[in-house]
C-alpha cells in the first residue's frame, strides 16, 4: 500500500462501492441500516479494510449505468461484469467469481442446443445492457436480440411473444423455468459472466493493486467464504488471473 494508492482509491477519505443491484446472486439483500449485502458489498468492504477506509457504497439499478459514471467522479471501484465496451473507461481485475450463461426454451422446441439458438428467424430475449447481453451483440451473427428493461421484463417478454429463446444466467433461468411446464434450459453455457472489480482507468497504480488484491482473495479462499456465508447457488470462484 502506498499513498498514491490510496489517494486514487479513496480521495474523499472513503472507499466509494459502485453496486450493480440487479445482480441477485451478487446482491442478496440489504442491511438493517439499508445498505446492500452479498458477495459483492463484501468483497467492497474487504478492499476497504485493506485500505484502511470505511466503504460508502453507491447502488445502481443497473450495471450499464454504473458504467455509464466512470469518469464523472461517483464511484471509485465498481463490481461489475467485465466487458471489452466498459473496459474502454474502466480497468478491470480478473474475474472474482463467475455465472454461466445460457438459454432457457418453450415446450415443444426444436432448439436442443446452444449452437442452434444463432439461426434465422429465431429471437431470443435478454435483459438490455447485462454483460452477457454485451457477449451476445458481439457474437450472434443469425438470431435475432429482443431486449428488456429487466430480468422479469424479459421472461415476460419472452412468455408473451412466444419468443424461441430466452438468455440467462443459469440460477435465475431454474427460476423461471418453473413458471413455464415443459420448459427445458439447455445444457452448457454461451459464455461465463466474469464478475470483476474496476476502477476509471486514470487510476493506474490504484488497478494494479486491486488486481493483486483480487487474486489473494481467490487464493486464500475469502471469495469462497463470501459464496458460502451468504449462501449463493449458481456462484462460483473464478480461475486464477
Amino acid at each position: 500500500m502506498t499513498p498514491e494508492i490510496k489517494a486514487q482509491l479513496a480521495p474523499h477519505g472513503v472507499l466509494r462501492a459502485g453496486v450493480n443491484m440487479s445482480n441477485f446472486l451478487l446482491v442478496t439483500g440489504r442491511t438493517p441500516s439499508g445498505d446492500p449485502e452479498g458477495v459483492s458489498p463484501s468483497m467492497a468492504r474487504a478492499i476497504a479494510d485493506a485500505l484502511s477506509v470505511p466503504v460508502k457504497y453507491v447502488p445502481f439499478p443497473k450495471p450499464g449505468e454504473l458504467a455509464d459514471q466512470a469518469e464523472n467522479d461517483v464511484w471509485d471501484i465498481g463490481l461489475i461484469g467485465a466487458e471489452p465496451a466498459r473496459a474502454e473507461k474502466i480497468a478491470f481485475t480478473a474475474a472474482y467469481a463467475e455465472i454461466e450463461a445460457t438459454y432457457m426454451v418453450p415446450p415443444g422446441s426444436k432448439l436442443k442446443t446452444i449452437a442452434e439458438v444463432d439461426a434465422a428467424g429465431v429471437r431470443i430475449a435478454v435483459t438490455a445492457r447485462a454483460a452477457y447481453d454485451l457477449w451476445l451483440e458481439r457474437n450472434i451473427r443469425n438470431a435475432t436480440l429482443v431486449r428488456s428493461s429487466s430480468l422479469d421484463a424479459a421472461y415476460e417478454q419472452f412468455a408473451a411473444e412466444k419468443l424461441e429463446a430466452l438468455a440467462g444466467l443459469r440460477p435465475k433461468l431454474l427460476s423461471d423455468v418453473q413458471k413455464m411446464p415443459g420448459a427445458v434450459i439447455l445444457d452448457g453455457q454461451f459464455t461465463a459472466v466474469q464478475q470483476a472489480v474496476g476502477t476509471p482507468r486514470k487510476n493506474g497504480a490504484a488497478a494494479v493493486w486491486l488486481h493483486t488484491f483480487v487474486e489473494q482473495a481467490k487464493a486464500s479462499g475469502l471469495v469462497a467464504r463470501f459464496i458460502a456465508q451468504h449462501k449463493v447457488t449458481g456462484l462460483s470462484v473464478a480461475p486464477a488471473g
